[in-house]
């Protein structure tokens, strides 16, 4: 099974000494967003964790626990953007995260590595032209680091048009004229352009539109086939797959102002300030009531030997 750290929040960039215990004990307790009383119980094994996949804005405070991770396959999405501290006000300097993108990807190699810039918006301070820029100087930068660069433009959910309420939607125009753009920079430096759920607009200008965290890029990671389970989709424009999350709802201290995952700085505060590396919860601990699930879990890999015929 694939397990996945990054979609709820930024394990590694927060919670990397919490995750390292949680790799030494060989298990991981996770609560169920919707139903908080039922906590699953995920191993973390190499026996039957195929690949763990990271999101994060700084993979730096994870690079102490490399060696704890060497025995398990991984995938890395790292996000690095343009915007400032007004928008990104936790976010360590880019050149920074560009320098750690890199040590990671000297450790597990490029073909684990993938770079997210996004979600891209438009504004007075970051127009088309400075993208543009922005994104020729970050893969030239990575080059070598990296085959993979997802794109996505803003998506206005509640809770990013509450943090956010002066944004506004990428226009089709402005969209072709940046992924096609983009494209063209990414052949320069050795990059498909991956648009994450944003359907098949940026095909025509060369772009792989088939998903952004898919079992074949698991595959390419890994090397090996798996033979992984159909899952439904999160959203009908999405052909990630997900796996199990190990994360948690409003825990991300970066607090971008774009942000899904965070309801508002108050909640996050409050949530992380119950965090505790030496529990086997994200945040906080069991309580009375709480009932524990073991999940189904077994490896997707095909030990089966492929035979081609090239006759």
């Amino acid at each position: 099974m694939i397990i996945n750290t990054g979609q709820r929040t930024d394990i590694p960039a927060f919670y990397a000494e919490w995750f390292a215990n949680r790799l030494k004990a060989g298990f991981v307790l996770v609560r169920n967003p919707y139903n908080p009383q039922s906590v699953t119980r995920y191993r973390l094994t190499p026996d039957v964790v195929d690949c763990i996949g990271f999101c994060t804005k700084n993979p730096e405070p994870m690079l102490p626990y490399m060696e704890l991770l060497k025995p398990f396959h991984q995938f890395w999405y790292v996000t690095i953007t343009p915007y400032g501290k007004e928008i990104e006000p936790h976010v360590p300097n880019k050149l920074k995260v560009l320098d750690s993108f890199r040590r990671v990807a000297e450790i597990v190699g490029p073909a684990c590595m993938g770079w997210r810039y996004d979600p891209v918006f438009i504004s007075e301070a970051y127009p088309v032209e400075r993208h543009i820029r922005a994104f020729s100087y970050m893969a030239k930068a990575l080059s070598g680091h990296t085959n993979t660069a997802v794109i996505s433009f803003i998506d206005l959910y509640e809770k990013t048009k509450r943090n956010f309420p002066e944004v506004r939607p990428v226009s089709a125009e402005d969209r072709l004229t940046l992924g096609k753009a983009f494209v063209e920079i990414g052949k320069q430096y050795g990059m498909t352009i991956r648009p994450c759920a944003e359907g098949n607009e940026l095909a025509q200008f060369g772009a792989d539109c088939s998903g952004c965290m898919t079992i074949p890029m698991y595959e390419e990671a890994i090397g090996q086939h798996l033979t992984a389970p159909r899952q439904t989709p999160a959203r009908k424009e999405c052909a990630c797959f997900l796996g199990g999350d190990i994360g948690a709802y409003n825990t991300c201290g970066h607090l971008c102002r774009y942000c899904y995952a965070n309801y508002d700085a108050e909640t996050v505060r409050r949530n992380m300030a119950q965090h505790d590396p030496a529990s086997p919860l994200l945040i906080g601990h069991l309580l009375p009531g709480d009932v524990i699930h073991e999940a189904k879990q077994e490896s997707w890999i095909d030990r089966q030997i492929r035979w081609t015929d090239h006759t």
